[in-house]
């Protein structure tokens, strides 16, 4: 310690005020980067195996394998039918040869002799298993002795003939010894045909209890054979050799890249077992490292298994530590072993966005090696070392999915702004509905005959590869403009079969394709594609063209940009654009989808719903230019007082975010007016009384519709409307303004002196507090409708013009809040913010591109959030600090503990215009939601996501929006014909309903005075005034359930806390007399028995005071139990 006195130090002069104060408020917590290692940290905790008890006699079980192995008698050589006809009739065990299977002349010989060694691999050595793990294997490699092999055996699939025989003699002597202790079964090695293994699963002793998790896992070990190490030549091995000549010719021999990499495997076990091991002991963090890979893989669907994408634990392993050890070409080590667990997580999620498998081979550690095009070889990461392609279970869109998926988690990784443990390691990714826009499923596959002997996956995998190759050419071409970010093949899983029995083919089964839209370029209709130009190579690029899209191709004139080759598409939605074109495209090269059923298309039910048209954007662009034209009006009007300093739309129409397409034209409804405010110059001309500044809006009103009757003379009407205000002090009317072409607008004036006299006696401590509150409330409720709905629609507008598939996905998320009976609890810009939410804030996806991923998505969202301690912020700007951040998840906690019962405040929303996070979830003081209705919304959305998850592709939406009544207690059913009555209110009916001088309309069309004459606007549709009502008589006695303004019913939930009770005054609802018996009796019979009065609430009182309310309207009650 420095001993001397202290220096003054100079102060830094370069940072400003508010930096400075920001930096004062930024939060002391841990930040997002601990926050990611800690969870981490907790995750590995709680995934991590008790390997002594969930695999208990593991050990003793591999022990016995290897014995029973060791115990089976070798023979001779014997010819490979022979052999397999005796093994089948002596232990009934079908010889799993692969296809094709041996001639029925072939004069291979195989025999069996005792294993050259044991050795146990994997997980299971490594402890790196995980209980979620979609099964738990332990492998035991079984290393075939060289005597029984020849240096040929590489060519024709020999090694592995006699590998299936070896395979199955090992099985026999295993079935010996486990009949009644074990079940045995064939399997394929990660779904490779060539490499078939024998699995042993104990069978369970049933000595666990009812209703007790058992602690001991249902796993299997795992036989597979394989050559000792270096026994074929690596350079005999290499990708471009051609090793299945039987039936071809000299010259037309063909690359057999998978099948030699299947070789290079069988032989590399023991040489990967020891790079694994090497890099445990240099590396601390490394075992971790592959279990935070593993699940991050199984949480996207990848696996070790070709249907899973042949990227698995095991190959995340390898090529981890080969990063560890060497993995530059001088031999360098890439990572360092110092890192921990999560640096080196995130290190390979690096290196696996950068790096493009399925165009540029990765070579790892020292030396070079050639190869073919990748799409001759595949995806390639090639250890040198060992000379063998880690991805050869790969396939080209398994490899483009993996590129997606890393890009994408590293852009998580790298926004401190949004949790990045959740979408990394807890949600799931592989949900088809949540991936991909359009997913095709290829029913018949009896067309295709383009089938290569020389690729041992068999027809199903061409024929998908055949697949990926046309729709990747058609979607994917970079040069014209891709329509498709991302295409995928999903092929089915390689059963295990029993011992006896043969292999079950998979040429049956179907294929899966998933489609993930450009969101702009998918919805083109008209395709330019390469110039008519004279030169060479654009009559090569207009030859290449046309041999692939056929007739569709045809040469058209483009103003400005010469004659091109053109595609016309006759959708023109982007769904039923992409299937146009996958039918096209396979039907013409492939011979599929010539027959309907042949495929079967996914992903387009929701459109059906609402519906949802290409042509609604068009709809809501005239609604904006009615608008504009409104606005021009109000600006022209020259003798108003205050030039006009802005006008405002406010309404879901004005930012196409309503339910129903806004109607321009009239309807036998009335109009219904769209909302806007408007602002004028400031002024000290204004009354300083608040109850003033009300009528002096009404007088504005006045003028501003006498103005434009004057000015737009028979171009529209203006009608003023009173509001249903509870005092002087708030605003009293609105300017309904109505156009002859249909368009109606709502019109409310904003005052800042208004705001300004509620925020002083909001502050003044000299009234009573009920003043004060009443202040704060009609502040709020100002400030809300004048300024924060204005930003919001505004924000709303910004987005939806940059992401297409915003808008229908915002109407189909509050048709399904109608549907529920939800949408009266909530506000209309909160659940805009709930899908805005999803297309900001995507991970571990993209932004969704189709209003169908996008909805399924935010029913995800609300379904996983706990809106009990998490708020909902979003960053509409994109700078939003994160000291801001912190202040806003302050503000919430300070909230729950002045009301932890969440009576005021439930749902906290906060985006960077309303950082208080009550703008959109209060409304007149009171909650909206209540903690009833978001619970309700937050089980309906976990029910509806579990269905998308088990359903899957073959989810029926309608489902979706089906709602459950029977949860009501009270059910009332509406009159439709006396609320479209109510609706069609005329100009002359201007007499009170009832009174002597009410005018009687004659039923007989040509001797009424209304007809020819338009409804007038209403200010509220009568069921919402209904609803209201009954809230403010009943809000505490019951909950009341509505849909949209269509919605026939509404449903209502008795408060379980009004019970029996004993009376008292001012009691909050109708109570009746009861009486309650106090005492037993037991002492002196019935005499010690005291009846005591109580009071319970008086259901029968309150829905016929309901009924009297609703009058005509309401048609029907019907109340449970009664």
């Amino acid at each position: 310690m420095d001993s001397g006195p202290s220096k003054r130090r100079k102060l830094d002069h370069s940072q400003t005020t508010s930096e400075n104060a920001a930096q004062s408020v930024a939060p002391r917590g841990p930040s997002r980067l601990r926050v990611f290692i800690l969870e981490a940290d907790d995750l590995l905790g709680d995934v991590s195996l008790d390997y002594a008890v969930a695999l208990q006699g593991a050990d003793d079980l591999l022990h016995k394998v290897k014995g029973s192995i060791e115990a089976i008698e070798p023979h001779e050589s014997l010819p490979i039918n022979d052999a397999a006809r005796r093994l089948e009739k002596k232990h009934r065990i079908h010889v799993p040869f692969p296809e094709p299977r041996p001639a029925k002349d072939s004069n291979y010989k195989v025999s069996f002799a005792k294993p050259l060694q044991f050795n146990v691999v994997g997980s299971y050595v490594s402890k790196t298993m995980v209980k979620s793990q979609r099964d738990h294997a332990v492998d035991m490699v079984v290393v075939i002795p060289a005597e029984i092999l020849q240096e040929k055996d590489h060519h024709d699939l020999r090694y592995f003939y006699k590998r299936a025989y070896f395979l199955a003699v090992i099985s026999a002597g295993l079935q010996k010894e486990f009949k009644d202790t074990a079940d045995l079964l064939f399997e394929h090695l990660n779904g490779n045909p060539l490499c078939p293994i024998v699995s042993i699963r104990p069978k369970k002793d049933g000595t666990e209890k009812e209703g007790e998790t058992p602690s001991l896992l249902d796993y299997r070990i795992r036989v597979i054979p394989c050559f000792p190490y270096g026994f074929f030549p690596k350079t005999k091995l290499h990708l471009e050799a051609a090793l299945i000549r039987k039936g071809y010719e000299e010259g037309n021999l063909e690359p057999t890249p998978f099948y030699n990499s299947t070789l290079t495997a069988e032989g590399s076990f023991l040489a990967y077992l020891k790079v694994l091991r090497h890099a445990e002991k240099k590396c601390a963090a490394f075992k971790k490292a592959c279990i935070l890979g593993r699940i991050w893989l199984q949480q996207r669907g990848f696996g070790g298994d070709i249907s899973r994408g042949g990227f698995g634990h095991f190959e995340w392993a390898v090529l981890l530590a080969l990063l560890l050890q060497g993995g530059e070409s001088k031999g360098n080590a890439t990572l360092s072993t110092s890192l921990s667990s999560t640096q080196l997580f995130k290190a390979l999620i690096q290196f696996l966005s950068v790096t493009n498998l399925a165009e540029k081979p990765c070579v790892l550690g020292p030396g070079r090696a050639d190869f073919g095009a990748p799409e001759d070889c595949g995806p390639v990461i090639y250890d040198s070392s060992r000379q063998h392609n880690i991805a050869f279970k790969m396939s080209p869109w398994s490899a483009a999915l993996l590129l997606q998926q890393a890009k994408r988690t590293r852009s998580l990784l790298s926004d401190n702004a949004v949790d990045q443990f959740g979408p990394s390691f807890i949600l799931k990714t592989d949900l088809p509905l949540h991936s991909f826009d359009l997913v095709a499923r290829l029913n018949h596959l009896g067309t295709f005959d383009k089938v290569s002997e020389t690729d041992p996956r068999g027809r199903l995998w061409q024929l998908g590869e055949a697949v990926y190759k046309n729709l990747r050419r058609a979607f994917s071409d970079e040069d014209y403009g891709d329509k498709a970010r991302l295409i995928h093949i999903q092929t089915p899983d390689r059963p295990a079969w029993p011992l006896a029995e043969s292999m079950s083919p998979l040429d049956d089964s179907a294929l899966q394709v998933g489609i993930l839209f450009h969101p702009v370029n998918m919805a083109r209709t008209v395709d330019r594609g390469p110039s008519a130009g004279p030169s060479a190579e654009e009559k090569e690029e207009c030859d290449a063209f046309r041999q692939f899209w056929g007739d569709k191709a045809e040469l058209r004139r483009f103003e400005r940009d010469g004659i091109h080759e053109t595609l016309i598409w006759n959708s023109s939605s982007p769904f039923e654009l992409c299937e146009e074109i996958i039918r096209y495209v396979l039907s013409l090269h492939l011979r599929i989808g010539t027959v309907e059923k042949d495929l079967t298309f996914y992903g387009n039910g929701l459109a059906s719903l609402l519906p949802l048209r290409p042509t609604d954007a068009s709809v809501f662009n005239a609604t904006r230019k009615a608008f504009a034209s409104f606005e021009r009006d109000i600006r022209d009007l020259e003798d108003l007082p205050l030039h006009v300093r802005q006008l405002a739309p406010v309404c879901p129409e004005l930012r196409q975010a309503s339910v129903k397409l806004p109607t321009l034209g009239w309807s036998k409804s009335g109009p219904q007016p769209m909302e806007t405010v408007i602002s004028f110059e400031a002024s000290g001309k204004w009354p300083e009384s608040i109850a003033a500044i009300q009528r002096t809006k009404i007088a504005f009103l006045l003028m501003i519709g006498r103005l434009l009757e004057q000015s737009k003379a028979g171009e529209l009407k203006t009608w003023l409307g009173l509001e249903d205000s509870a005092c002087d002090t708030e605003n009293l009317a609105f300017l309904d303004v109505v156009y002859e072409s249909g368009a109606s607008f709502r019109l409310r004036i904003h005052s800042d002196l208004e705001e300004m006299l509620l925020e002083r006696e909001a502050k003044d401590k000299t009234l009573e507090q009920y003043l004060r509150t009443k202040a704060a409330t009609s502040l709020a409720r100002f400030r809300r409708l004048y300024t924060q709905l204005p930003l919001h629609t505004q924000t709303i507008s910004t987005f939806v013009t940059r992401f297409p598939a915003l808008s229908p996905t915002v109407r189909l998320l509050k048709h399904w809040f109608n549907s529920h009976k939800l949408s009266c609890h909530f506000t209309d810009e909160f659940i805009e913010l709930i899908v805005l939410h999803v297309f900001i804030s995507p991970y571990p996806w993209e932004a969704p591109s189709s209003a169908s991923t996008g909805f399924y998505r935010a029913l995800l969202f609300l379904a996983r959030w706990d809106w009990r301690s998490d708020p909902l912020i979003l960053d509409t700007g994109g700078d939003m600090a994160a000291a801001e951040r912190h202040a806003i998840g302050t503000r919430m906690e300070a909230w729950r503990k002045i009301d932890p019962n969440m009576n005021h405040t439930v749902l906290f929303v906060a985006t960077a215009q309303d950082p208080s996070g009550l703008a959109y979830t209060t409304l007149d003081g009171h909650a909206k939601p209540s903690k009833v209705a978001a619970s309700r919304m937050t089980a309906l959305a976990k029910s509806a996501s579990k269905v998308v998850r088990e359903q899957g592709v073959k989810l029926d939406p309608r489902r979706l929006f089906v709602p459950s009544v029977k949860d009501y207690d009270v059910l009332l059913h509406l009159n439709g014909k006396v609320g479209k009555s109510i609706l069609k209110t005329y100009p002359t009916d201007d007499l009170d309903i009832g009174s002597e001088g009410a005018v009687k309309h004659s039923k007989f069309k040509n001797l009424d005075e209304r007809t020819g004459q338009n409804p007038l606007p209403l200010a509220q549709h009568p069921a919402d005034a209904l609803l209201k009502q009954l809230n403010a008589a009943y809000s505490g006695t019951l909950a009341f359930f509505r849909g949209a303004a269509e919605d026939k019913t509404i449903g209502a939930i008795w408060n379980p806390q009004m019970q029996q009770r004993s009376f008292r005054v001012n009691l909050p609802t109708s109570y009746q007399p009861v009486f309650q018996v106090k005492g037993d009796g037991s002492d002196g019979g019935d005499d010690d028995k005291e009846e005591e009065q109580a009071v319970d609430v008086n259901r029968e009182a309150i829905v016929a005071e309901i009924a009297r309310i609703g009058g005509d309207l309401v048609e029907k009650i019907d109340v449970k139990g009664l």
